[in-house]
Order: structure tokens, then C-alpha cells, then sequence
């Protein structure tokens, strides 16, 4: 059973917010040490002759994890840059709809109003229901803001704010039928969710693997289906955009850069698979569950979801004032959460990672009550 002592988080904080940027177990960043300890003692070699095998070997056994063709899938630092890169490359026109939700992550509605400043676009903000009663409602609602002008959906697959899984091989299918194309934001999915990409159909996906598939800063994917490569333009030009290279290369090579954190997320996937990461998952799911129900009942506040929702939970509080209060759940209980506003009503997003506890649930209820009461 994986404890604490696995991770590389400080003993000293209760640690509830694996949602922003990830824990790395102490194997794992290991292994990532030694690939920079590797490319430093020889640079020429590790960068000039052994990277394109380096990147291969990777690149396949992240692409068997995620059930997609390794010469669909590239490494790029973050699921930004990777939604950047989709994004920007959209043939958008003026008059264009770009179908989304009110529930996107802030980097990604600055670029989808960039995006539509550049080409004259218009953006169609889906206002989700809450709290969410079912799929299929959501799927009918969210389609029913869909008109002809509509060129492209862009929505998270867990989103950042709510926390909650939308159903996106549903979008993405009958968005196929309509002729849209799907742009899909999976910074929270690997390594929370079982990710198939083929079963999704997604035109285009971008996920992290340093948040829950535990891999180091820097590792993150996107995804596009062969028939839109043509489309896709890297942001960067370097010598990997040449007369010859395909997909992978011209958005992988773009310049000297460390591929240490690529290079091991072979050994985040190994280390989740050897550690029963399906059980993890579970666990992590109950205890969210369960702070959920009783800071709700504790309160008499409805949950935005009673089950839509993975390791990560948001749950509404009472009227508060959010900085002052992670402030002090900082400073005096050592308990590191997010807390904010989403629409009118102050929230707590919660992570639950392998190496939370119930004892840890149980000081953060205790904490908030102190508080709140």
C-alpha cells in the first residue's frame, strides 16, 4: 500500500491540491533524474544521435497506454502548449461558433478569445446545469447551443473549476455526425480516469501526464487524428518543419530542450500499473465522496454532482470570503486546498491522491469547521 513516504510532498502538509501540478513518487522522479544526469554527461550523443530512438521508445509505450497510433500522439510541455497548438491552427473564419462551456480553465478561454479576435469568430458559452442530473441532459443541452456557424467544440474532459466529467465520446460523436470538429481539454484525465483515445474519437486532445499519472513537470500530449495533421502548424519553427518530417517530428523538435520528463512517463505508467492504480482510484474516489457528503450535510449545501466526479471534487462551502480562508487553512492548519468562487457560491476543490488519508479528510472537516462555524 503506497503511503506518503512514496511521494516527495512535505510530511508537514496535508496535501489536498494534486490537481494543479501533480506529486511525483520518489521512483519516479528518480528514473527523471537520471535520464538529466544522462543528458548532461553527453549532450551530443543523448540530443544528436539517440534522441529520435529515446523519443520513439516513449512515444510508443505512452501511445499503447492511451489506445491511440504513436504517429497521432506528441509530447508537448503542458496540455496549454498542446491546446495552443490545436487551437491556433483552426481554419476559423469570421461569423465562425466555437461551442464550449462556462466551466473551461482560464488559460483556455484566454486563448478561445484569442482565437476568435484573430479570425472574427464568436465564442458560445454553454451554461452547464447544476447541479448535474445526468449525461445525456447534458449532452441535449449543451447540443442545443450548437447551430450551423458552429465550426468547433472546445471542452475539458474533467474540468478545472467544477471538477466534473463531461461525457465526451458522446460530444465527440455526435459532434462527428454534425460535422464539427472536437478540440478537448484533458489536463486532469490521464492516470484519473482509464484514458482510451480510439473509444473517445476526439479530433483533438491534449492531456497532462504530471498531474495524475504522477510523471514530472514538464510531460504532457497532444493528440490529433492522422486526416487533421495537415492542419496542425507547431508553434514553434525549427528543423524539425522541413520537407520530409511528419507530425511527430515537426512539433517534437523545435529546438534544444530537456526530454528527460518525456522520456519518463513510461515510468509513471509502469509505476501506476505496479501498484494496482485501479484500486487507487477507487479509494480516492470514496474519500472524496465521502468529504463531500458530510461538508454538504455539515452545512446543508446541495453538491454540484452527487457522483459525476473522479479523485477530484469541488464542493460549495457557505458564503466566505475564499483567500481569507485558504489563507488560514494554510497558515494555521497546514492544509494546502483551493479554495475560490465559481458563479456566486464560494467552493473547495479537493484532490485525493494515493497518499491522502481518512485522518487527512478528517482534519481538513475539523479545520473547516473551526472556521466556518
Amino acid at each position: 500500500m503506497l503511503t506518503r513516504d512514496d511521494f516527495l510532498i512535505r510530511s508537514d502538509i496535508t496535501f489536498f491540491n494534486h490537481g494543479s501540478y501533480g506529486a511525483c513518487p520518489k521512483v519516479v522522479f528518480a528514473r527523471y533524474q537520471a535520464w538529466q544526469l544522462e543528458l548532461e554527461r553527453q549532450p551530443i550523443d543523448f540530443l544528436m544521435r539517440r534522441r529520435a530512438d529515446l523519443m520513439q521508445t516513449a512515444t510508443a509505450a505512452t501511445a499503447a497506454c492511451l489506445n491511440a497510433p504513436a504517429d497521432e500522439l506528441v509530447f508537448v510541455t503542458n496540455a496549454t502548449v498542446g491546446l495552443n497548438t490545436a487551437v491556433k491552427s483552426l481554419p476559423l473564419q469570421p461569423g465562425d461558433e466555437i461551442l464550449t462551456t462556462t466551466h473551461e480553465y482560464g488559460a483556455v478561454d484566454r486563448l478561445m478569445a484569442f482565437a476568435a479576435e484573430r479570425s472574427g469568430a464568436k465564442i458560445v458559452r454553454h451554461a452547464v446545469r447544476l447541479p448535474y442530473r445526468s449525461d445525456a441532459d447534458f449532452v441535449d443541452a449543451f447540443f442545443a447551443d450548437a447551430s450551423a456557424k458552429t465550426k468547433v467544440i472546445i471542452i475539458s474532459h474533467i474540468t478545472s473549476p467544477t471538477a466534473l466529467i463531461f461525457p465526451v465520446a458522446a460530444i465527440c460523436r455526435r459532434a462527428r455526425e454534425m460535422g464539427i470538429l472536437t478540440v478537448i481539454d484533458g489536463a486532469h484525465a490521464p492516470g484519473q480516469l482509464p484514458l482510451d483515445l480510439a473509444a473517445l474519437g476526439a479530433d483533438m486532445y491534449s492531456g497532462n501526464f504530471h498531474k495524475w499519472l504522477c510523471a514530472p513537470k514538464g510531460a504532457g500530449f497532444l493528440h490529433v487524428r492522422r486526416e487533421h495533421h495537415a492542419l496542425i502548424d507547431p508553434l514553434v519553427i525549427s528543423h524539425g518543419w522541413r520537407e520530409g518530417t511528419d507530425f511527430n517530428e515537426r512539433n517534437e523538435w523545435q529546438g534544444t530542450r530537456d526530454i528527460s520528463a518525456y522520456l519518463t512517463v513510461p515510468a509513471a505508467i509502469d509505476f501506476q500499473q505496479q501498484h494496482d492504480w485501479e484500486q487507487v482510484r477507487a479509494d480516492c474516489h470514496a474519500l472524496a465522496r465521502m468529504t463531500q457528503t458530510q461538508l454538504c450535510g455539515e452545512f446543508g449545501l446541495e453538491p454540484l454532482s452527487a457522483e459525476q466526479f473522479a479523485q477530484m471534487v469541488t464542493i460549495p462551502l457557505p458564503e466566505c470570503d475564499p483567500e481569507a480562508l485558504r489563507q488560514r487553512l494554510y497558515g494555521e492548519f497546514k492544509i494546502e486546498v483551493p479554495v475560490g468562487r465559481f458563479g456566486d457560491a464560494c467552493t473547495m476543490r479537493v484532490s485525493f491522491q494515493a497518499y491522502n488519508t481518512v485522518d487527512d479528510a478528517r482534519r481538513l472537516m475539523a479545520a473547516l469547521r473551526a472556521c466556518l462555524s
